[in-house]
């Protein structure tokens, strides 16, 4: 399977920014109502069990800095 290039990524709003996510993840969070007309993802708990590994490796420094995380 080919990763996805940046150019097919898309994006969605989140507290602290935007979050690039694969097409697979951005169908996910449609399907599942986590974004409103805005695109704004407002419960992100639900958001981030939705994700798979490659975008939150790619949105790790947004994520941890959303959780809080000081590693």
């Amino acid at each position: 399977m080919e990763l996805p290039r940046s150019h097919e990524r898309k994006t969605v709003s989140v507290m602290r920014g935007r979050m690039m996510l694969c097409p697979a993840c951005y169908d996910s969070i449609h399907e599942e109502k986590l974004v409103d007309e805005k695109n704004y993802v407002a419960d992100h708990e639900a958001f981030f069990d939705l994700i798979c590994p490659g975008c939150e490796d790619l949105n790790r420094p947004l994520i941890d800095d959303m959780l809080g995380s000081s590693e």
